[in-house]
């Protein structure tokens, strides 16, 4: 399983998002500069130019032609994924979080951070089939909890939607009202802030990581804890195979504290678990500092990972990977 190593990005890895065919892979960085890569070689086919900040997350829509970003300066902006074209902005007061298309692509799921006295907020937007009548008006707007919103995802038929944070609190909310439904409960919930958080393929269950150096895979339905995998990192990404029974995990100590050691020290590799019994099987290294970003391609044949170090590494399994018996 060699990988290939995409150099693009000046600056380190936020974000990986797969099409839903898996034929294109979506980069995020603090480059300000979307970029789309072929999935299978790693070709990178262009750039999307316009954010002045740092890009934090990005979303595609179902048919592949709608890219969404949300961008450190205060806006969220839908492109045209063919041309690159930039087809409408959102202002927002603070910086952008993270972005998420609803089932059909009609709604958005906006966060935005704390910031000079603004709270933070979960914003649901309308997105237009015509770009030309694409409004700015909030659909719904959810305040409520401390500290930055790093992940807001659709539920089950975009009936609710899924917060986690800073606050290392897992929240579903109503989408209709904005009504608090739900929230972890401490006992078994994240100790530290919650970085990532990625649902199954078929959206019964989800998994958070936290810089509690563990990962949780929650019921998207009732919130219950299924499964806690623990590792000796802070987690800074996580995300699930669509077909085998694997959850990967990626991190690293923070980056303030990496240049006082050496490679090795940092554990910079991404960590394969056992869904169902928690235990390690394996781990892939190559990053030269933390993971920040990883995404399994929807065939679950090859998966993708983002660090720190600026590189995107595209791993295509061998073939024997599908015959693991543990």
């Amino acid at each position: 399983m060699r990988p290939i190593l995409m150099k693009g990005h000046e600056r380190p890895l936020t974000f990986l998002k797969y099409n839903r065919e898996g034929d294109l892979l979506f980069s995020c960085a603090k480059d300000h500069n979307p970029t789309v890569w072929f999935a299978e070689n790693g070709e990178r086919l262009g750039t999307y130019r316009g954010h002045n900040g740092a890009v934090w997350c990005c979303d595609v829509s179902r048919d592949s032609m709608l890219l969404i970003t949300a961008s450190a300066d205060q806006s969220v902006k839908l492109w045209n994924v063919q041309t690159g074209a930039q087809l409408y902005t959102f202002s927002f007061n603070s910086p952008a979080r993270s972005v998420d298309f609803s089932v059909g692509d009609k709604l958005a799921v906006i966060t935005t951070d704390p910031f000079m006295g603004v709270t933070s907020a979960i914003n649901v937007k309308s997105i237009a089939d015509d770009p030309s009548q694409q409004s700015g008006e909030s659909v719904l707007t959810i305040t409520g909890p401390t500290g930055r919103i790093n992940r807001a995802v659709w539920g089950s038929l975009n009936k609710t939607i899924i917060s986690a944070g800073e606050d290392s609190v897992v929240r579903i909310w109503d989408s209709e009202t904005g009504k608090l439904l739900k929230e972890s409960d401490p006992e078994v919930g994240h100790k530290k802030p919650i970085t990532s958080l990625t649902k199954s393929a078929d959206g019964s269950h989800f998994l958070t990581g936290s810089l509690d150096k563990s990962a949780k895979l929650w019921d998207t339905r009732t919130l219950t804890l299924i499964k806690t995998y623990a590792t000796e990192r802070p987690v800074n990404a996580v995300t699930m195979s669509p077909l085998l029974d694997h959850v990967v995990l990626g991190g690293g100590q923070d980056a303030s504290s990496v240049t006082t050691t050496d490679h090795r020290a940092g554990k910079f590799e991404a960590k394969f678990y056992d869904k169902v019994l928690q235990e390690e099987i394996g781990g892939v290294k190559g990053h030269f500092g933390p993971i920040n970003a990883l995404a399994f391609n929807p065939d679950g044949k090859s998966f993708s990972s983002g660090g720190e170090d600026g590189y995107v590494r595209l791993h295509h399994f061998d073939p024997d990977y599908f015959n693991i018996k543990i």
